[in-house]
């Protein structure tokens, strides 16, 4: 019998995405999630088995991993599904993969790292565009200069976002979340849109702004560089929103406040068309200094957002399932190495 994988979450926008694609390339997922309905019926749609367990059921998860050599989770907001699921497959000795792009997830996955390691398993979060190009773009960084101690990222992306992304976003304002960067090794806290910068993606300087994109966590378990920055562009409107979130954030703690933004989002389209995605592209970019004043800056151009997810997780399952699982915490590059993204179609990168 082959190893099997299962998609939890298929039944969501990028894990339909992600499971269609599975299936065009001749591999037969095991689709599951707690929806029954809609998760039964995709799968009847495709042809691939399911199963249905809710994260509020440790007996029900153990039962839906029987069998499983790999999980690619893609319910979120991960803050709050992560966890119910790591700890099942840490039970199962099942390797964990999730989409996430959430700094408390990859902080306290890689806490579980001799835990993981002790159960044979590979946890490694962040298997789509979060976090994969820009994870293998600052090991690459890196590899060219050995002895940088700051990296700094930009990352323009050309895309609508799903529902499930601006449902995290949501959960990141409850929160009361604030900007992050990486100091001498610290995690630390700073307003959002904080600073700004000019970043030329290779195609004419662009305004971005500095955010908490995942790469603050990642890029230093990857790369060891103490000092990490990474920056976003974004159209003028939502950098004012933004800016504006620094003193507006108590609002989604008011009662009723984030309920009736989460209730727009779901009324909204699940995320980009087919065609919006088979247009957009994604620009990245890349630079590391250290204290003798050496620097190098590298670009990566990449397909749309949601397109590299389904092909990142893909790609990632397939060499798990192959046997290139390193057991314990993992970032993309620190499993498969810094030239993983070459590896996708559509990526070119211009030192």
């Amino acid at each position: 019998m082959h190893p099997q994988f299962l998609i939890y979450g298929a039944n969501g926008y990028t894990g339909e995405l992600t499971a269609r694609l599975a299936v065009e390339r001749g591999m037969a997922p095991i689709l599951a999630g707690r929806n029954a309905a809609e998760i039964t019926a995709l799968g009847t749609e495709l042809g691939l088995e399911t199963r249905i367990a809710g994260l509020d059921d440790p007996a029900a998860l153990d039962a839906m991993l029987s069998g499983v050599a790999v999980v690619l989770h893609c319910a979120g907001p991960f803050v709050h599904t992560s966890k119910p699921m790591v700890d099942a497959c840490l039970r199962a000795g099942v390797h964990y993969l999730d989409i996430t792009g959430e700094i408390a997830v990859f902080e306290a996955l890689a806490a579980r790292y001799d835990e993981a390691r002790r159960a044979g398993v590979m946890l490694l979060p962040g298997a789509g565009f979060d976090v994969v190009p820009s994870d293998c773009l600052a090991a690459h960084l890196a590899r060219r200069l050995p002895s940088a101690t700051r990296l700094k990222l930009g990352i323009r992306a050309l895309s609508k976002i799903s529902r499930g992304t601006a449902m995290t976003g949501i959960e990141a304002l409850v929160q009361g979340d604030s900007g992050l960067v990486r100091k001498q090794g610290v995690l630390t806290p700073v307003p959002v849109a904080w600073k700004e910068r000019a970043i030329d993606f290779g195609n004419g300087p662009r305004t971005a702004i500095c955010m908490p994109w995942g790469d603050v966590a990642t890029a230093y378990h990857s790369t060891g560089i103490p000092d990490i920055e990474v920056y976003m562009t974004f159209p003028p409107a939502m950098v004012n929103v933004l800016k504006a979130g620094r003193y507006l954030g108590w609002l989604f703690k008011l009662p009723g406040v984030a309920g009736f933004a989460r209730s727009r989002i779901r009324a909204g389209a699940p995320g980009p068309t087919p065609e919006e995605r088979a247009q957009g592209r994604s620009y990245l970019w890349g630079r590391v200094e250290d204290d003798a004043g050496n620097s190098a800056e590298v670009r990566l151009q990449t397909p749309e957002g949601y397109t590299l997810t389904a092909e990142a997780s893909l790609l990632i399952v397939e060499k798990v399932l192959a046997g290139q699982a390193t057991p314990g915490y993992q970032t993309p590059s620190s499993a498969f190495g810094a030239d993983l993204v070459m590896e996708l179609p559509g990526v070119t990168r211009s030192d």
